[in-house]
Parts: structure tokens; C-alpha cells; sequence
């Protein structure tokens, strides 16, 4: 924590917000140093608002009909929040997916590959640095969720691995 006027403190962090807001950003990080043993470490961090629709409310025919032959579809046949998936890898920062090492390169792996826990499946780069993603257990790559030089946010599930 700084030694340093709060005032000054509080006038940074504002100043920071406002370049979050300005820019579009969603989290901003910094370290201000003040010299040795002094220095203030900031994160200001956006959340986005969620609004959900209200489920639209359809109306029973008049007239009894025929029963379907047919089974209805059921809520276990939609599909399914990939990040709530057992096996979804997340994001663990804010950045740009890349599913190669470099442009043209093969991927690092693809739909049915089998991978090892630690091998790699992608990079995100962060700030200029490339942050290799690795595969958290052993399994076969069901779905890639997101595409090359795609951004990414903090938790999105970027693949499945069963």
C-alpha cells in the first residue's frame, strides 16, 4: 500500500475508470512505484450487466388436438451451456486465442485429437505475451469453442475435453 496522499491515490484509480470506460476495456491492471518499499498495485475491473428476457408465453389451442406422435423435444436435447460442461477448459485471462504457433503453422490441436494433461491446446496472447493454455487432464478434444484470433474474456470456454 502506498505511503504516498490517498488523494492522489483516488484521483489515479478514477482516471483509470474512466480510461476503462473510454476504451471499451473490460479489466485494467497497474503498479504505480513509488520507490523502494512504496508502490500502489491497482485492478479495476468491469462487470458486464446480464438482462434476461422474459420466456415467451405461447397459448393453448382452443380446440383439443390429436396427441403428437412424435416425442416432443425435451430440455436435456438443447444444447447446453459449454461452460457449465465438465469438461470445459476456461479462459484464465483476458486476450486473443490463437490455435497455432504462428501464422499457417497446423494446430495445436484439433476436433477428436487425443491429448495429455500439460500438452498444449492454444495460446492466448496477453499484452504481447504469448501464454500457452494447456489441457488440464488427459482426453480426446470434443468441441473448440472459439475461433483463431478470436478475443477472449476471463472464464469464456474455449474447448471441451472429455
Amino acid at each position: 500500500m502506498t505511503k504516498h496522499s490517498h488523494e492522489n491515490d483516488v484521483a489515479f484509480i478514477q482516471a483509470l475508470a474512466e480510461l476503462l470506460n473510454k476504451n471499451e476495456l473490460t479489466e485494467l491492471a497497474v503498479v504505480r512505484e513509488y520507490g523502494e518499499d512504496d508502490s500502489l498495485e491497482v485492478r479495476v475491473v468491469k462487470q458486464a450487466t446480464v438482462i434476461a428476457a422474459p420466456a415467451p408465453v405461447y397459448a393453448a389451442p382452443a380446440a383439443a388436438a390429436p396427441a403428437p406422435t412424435a416425442a416432443a423435444p425435451t430440455a436435456a436435447a438443447a444444447p447446453a451451456d459449454p461452460a457449465s460442461h465438465p469438461g470445459a477448459v476456461p479462459s484464465p485471462m483476458v486476450g486473443t486465442a490463437y490455435m497455432a504457433a504462428e501464422p499457417g503453422a497446423a494446430p495445436f490441436v484439433t476436433v477428436g485429437a487425443q491429448v495429455k494433461e500439460g500438452q498444449t491446446l492454444m495460446i492466448i496472447e496477453a499484452m504481447k505475451t504469448m501464454n500457452h493454455i494447456p489441457a488440464p487432464k488427459s482426453g480426446t478434444v470434443k468441441r473448440i469453442l472459439v475461433e483463431d484470433g478470436t478475443p477472449v474474456e476471463f472464464g469464456t470456454p474455449l474447448m471441451i475435453v472429455e
